[in-house]
């Protein structure tokens, strides 16, 4: 895993390594990203923070939770490093790795160790899609120790003032056999997160997508249509996300229509009768 070669390193028997001056230069965010507030979770954010409690975010695939924890570092002033977690993300990829170059054996901070050591957000985004290790991994973070034992090179890390772990997982596709454990999930406040009312949907997609909003209206109908297909086998309906891509493709130069079908229903699913309903929907909303 790349981490943008400003991970901490030492070399073994070394007592001192030379380090970048910002070791999280390329992980500030040097604009403020957009976000569109629905309800207190920027106070509960704060208040978690505060209390240096680490926040677990639960919500659909594509309503704003990535977006969210972006505006919160800005608005922070805090650094964000960000993993997507996968199948095959284990906690040796978090914590980090001993390296071998010219100079000799080298230990390199993964991106929690890195966020830990210097003072970051770490967001580890669907967090259950990585290895079962991972999440044990987080515990000593993730309670009043806030520590990150580095077994590999015999060292404790005790956590910046600045750390903040931020978590996040959809709760709609992990089903009743891949979830949180007790012992993990009580270490962690939840913020529980859905799609937009769809007045403040239309208008976030008229935002980001740069569209008049009773176009943006329209898109949102079509949304608020495929999410009510659950019962006839959809897993998830559209996405503010995907709304975003369909008015992006209008500014683009195609028509709602055709925009709707290539953001919208196609990508939703490769079942054939399901996808030709997806397709009516759109002709019936265009």
């Amino acid at each position: 895993m790349s981490h943008r070669g400003h991970s901490q390193s030492r070399f073994r028997g070394a007592p001192l390594t030379v380090q970048p001056v910002d070791a999280l230069a390329d992980w500030r965010l040097s604009e403020e990203p957009f976000y569109q507030p629905v309800g207190d979770e920027m106070a509960a954010f704060d208040a978690a923070r505060s209390a240096r409690l680490p926040v677990l975010l639960k919500g659909p695939t594509g309503c704003g939770k990535t977006r969210f924890v972006e505006h919160m570092a800005w608005r922070l002033g805090l650094p964000l490093i960000t993993v997507a977690c996968h199948e095959d993300l284990s906690a040796g990829d978090l914590a980090g790795r001993w390296l071998l170059d010219a100079q000799g054996t080298r230990w390199m901070d993964g991106p929690l160790a890195l966020a830990a050591r210097h003072g970051a957000i770490c967001y580890l985004d669907e967090l259950l899609e990585a290895r079962a290790d991972t999440t044990v991994l987080l515990h000593p973070l993730a309670d009043t120790r806030r520590v990150l034992p580095l077994e590999r090179c015999g060292e404790l890390l005790r956590a910046h003032p600045d750390f903040q772990l931020v978590v996040s997982y959809n709760p709609g596709y992990q089903g009743v056999l891949k979830g949180f454990k007790p012992s993990t999930r009580q270490r962690f406040v939840a913020l529980g997160f859905d799609y937009p009312a769809p007045a403040t949907e239309a208008a976030i997609v008229a935002h980001e997508g740069g569209v008049d909003e009773a176009l943006a209206q329209r898109f949102v109908q079509l949304a608020e249509r495929t999410r009510r297909l659950h019962d006839a086998g959809l897993d998830e309906g559209a996405s503010t996300r995907m709304l975003v891509h369909a008015a992006l493709l209008v500014r683009a130069g195609r028509s709602a229509r055709a925009a709707a079908v290539q953001a919208i229903a196609d990508p939703l699913s490769d079942d054939p009768e399901l996808g030709n309903v997806l397709r009516a929907l759109v002709h019936a909303s265009f």
